[in-house]
């Protein structure tokens, strides 16, 4: 049977905790499985060599940002590789270019187009543990291209699912997916499962534990994606498990609450309301590769309406400019622009059909004395648009609401 383990950088942060991880490496080698291991790059060294690049060029090269991105998880899996050797245990290195891991183009963010497993097979086959440097791979042209922040975890279901493992394993430094994040408020609930869709849902949101592309990886190849704390003891039952079911709580169907503070809107004031305006709009954001989350329209009014829309904050820069230019072409009054934002969400399958909860959250964020600057649903998620300063203490409100703390 074939697992895939992934640890990220503070599990591999030093030459002790890389040793950590080469010692339950090495005891889970002893029972006969096949296993690749996906590491990210040492503790800060992601940050650290874009600082590096800054420094040398205020907007540096997206290919050679990559190029030089990539060292990071290379040196990761190499050192990985030696400790385990070292240890008794065989094992060899992989670039994500030698794992036969394929990507498009565009670097920063490329997506996977493809998996070649052959050369990894080839070592399973040698007896060898594979250590994957994780977060890269090789675009059409030959060049080194990243998956973006978070990719290892991409790297990691993305593999498994081409390997056909039973199971993929997220190591990292906290104990699992909790109700929320427990440095926000304390009461947070390390939960045992969690369902796909409410997981990928936590993930776009906020929830900084998964990347998103990875869960909806597990979620289209129905991989069960196991989190858990690097420094537990392996096998103590720990962790979270996402798949693709899970038994429900009927008392109470929110899973978890996210924060997300990577926010920034944009309105367009008294925009005319005919045919087109969307498109015109969001057309010129979509060739410039800026993906655009919530979407809210008022009501039109004189057939002038408010068109807002939000970002990310590293795209912000480029929606200003481009909203900016549209602006008159698009017969706006004027645009706002507004960075001040957080976005807190519930999320639990069954709240649609379930009364109350949209109602429970808008009072206890009243209690509160907080401001809803705008709202947006799906199916599994109600979310809020509040002010920066006040998110930290919406999550805890809707949290003791909702009585997240208790484990029914």
């Amino acid at each position: 049977m074939t697992v895939v383990q992934k640890y990220g950088g503070t599990s591999v942060g030093s030459v002790e905790r890389l040793r950590n991880v080469a010692r339950r490496v090495a005891a889970r080698a002893v029972d006969g499985e096949q296993i690749a291991v996906v590491v990210s790059a040492m503790g800060k060294t992601t940050d650290e060599l874009l600082t590096l690049a800054r420094e040398v060029n205020p907007r540096p090269p997206r290919r050679e940002t990559d190029l030089l991105m990539a060292t990071g998880e290379m040196v990761s899996s190499a050192l990985l590789a030696m400790a385990l050797v070292e240890m008794g245990c065989p094992a060899v290195a992989l670039t994500g270019a030698q794992a036969g891991v394929f990507t498009d183009n565009t670097f920063g963010r490329a997506r996977i187009r493809g998996i070649d497993t052959w050369r990894i097979e080839e070592e399973f086959a040698e007896g060898h543990v594979v250590v994957v440097a994780g977060f890269q791979g090789q675009s059409p042209q030959g060049d080194y291209a990243t998956l973006g922040r978070g990719g290892s975890d991409t790297s990691a279901v993305a593999l498994g699912a081409a390997l056909k493992a039973r199971q993929v394993e997220i190591y990292t430094d906290v104990q699992g997916i909790y109700t929320t994040d427990p440095r926000i408020e304390p009461q947070a609930r390390c939960l045992r499962d969690i369902a796909s869709e409410e997981m990928l849902e936590a993930a776009q949101q906020g929830a900084g534990v998964m990347h998103p592309r990875a869960v909806e990886l597990g979620l289209l190849y129905d991989i069960p994606i196991l989190v858990a704390s690097s420094q537990a003891e392996f096998g103590s039952g720990g962790g979270t498990l996402i798949r693709g079911k899970v038994h429900m709580e009927p008392e109470n169907r929110v899973r978890t609450i996210a924060l997300d503070r990577d926010v920034a809107s944009v309105t367009l004031r008294n925009v005319p309301d005919r045919p087109g305006i969307a498109s015109q709009l969001f057309g010129p954001l979509a060739d410039a590769g800026i993906s655009v989350d919530t979407i809210v329209q008022n009501a039109s009014e004189l057939q002038l309406t408010d068109l807002t829309f939000t970002v990310t904050k590293d795209d912000w820069e480029r929606t200003q400019e481009i909203s900016k230019s549209l602006s008159a072409e698009l017969g706006a009054a004027n645009v706002l622009f507004d960075h001040d934002l957080v976005k807190v969400s519930l999320i639990g399958t069954g709240m649609q059909s379930g009364p109350g909860y949209a109602a429970t959250m808008f009072r206890s964020l009243s209690d509160a004395g907080i401001n809803i600057e705008l709202i947006t649903t799906s199916e599994i998620r109600i979310t809020c648009l509040v002010r920066a300063d006040r998110g930290e203490e919406a999550v805890r409100a809707l949290h003791s609401a909702f009585q997240l703390d208790e484990d029914i």
